[in-house]
């Protein structure tokens, strides 16, 4: 069994930008030399997530207000009052409940995703940055 990892590097802005990574994805087991196994994708940071979703401009909206509704911002979080400065109790909560990784099987070189299933990664952070994501290749 052959193990093949690959890091990408993401700017990501935020109150929940969602990042489209399944064409990134797809090439690189298109490109690789294993037909079959599974992908993990590991986002490298407790504010931020990955998910499978159906990518559209409706359901992206909507993802951002249930955060919103289901773990709002709220300067009493005890994360926000016992360190002064923070603001983002409430991002770190959310990458909790949706968490960092996601595994998916391919077969013949192509991912075993359904018609409208593409794989992001949502920033629940307060603020812009860089993201770094392990994307784990396994299979023979």
């Amino acid at each position: 069994m052959a193990v093949h990892t690959h890091q990408l590097s993401l700017h990501m802005q935020g109150d929940c930008h969602i990042e489209n990574m399944t064409t990134h994805i797809r090439r690189l087991l298109e490109q690789g030399d294993l037909e079959a196994g599974i992908v993990t994708i590991f986002v490298k940071h407790t504010t931020a997530s990955v998910f499978i979703i159906e990518d559209e401009p409706g359901l992206r909206a909507d993802t951002k207000t249930v955060w919103e509704r289901f773990l709002p911002a709220d300067p009493t979080w005890q994360h926000n009052t016992r360190n002064p400065g923070e603001d983002n109790g409430h991002s770190h909560l959310r990458g909790q409940f949706q968490g960092q990784s996601l595994t998916i099987p391919f077969v013949e070189r192509q991912l075993t995703l359904g018609t409208w299933q593409e794989i992001v990664m949502i920033d629940f952070d307060t603020r812009a940055r860089q993201r770094e994501l392990i994307i784990q290749i396994i299979g023979e």
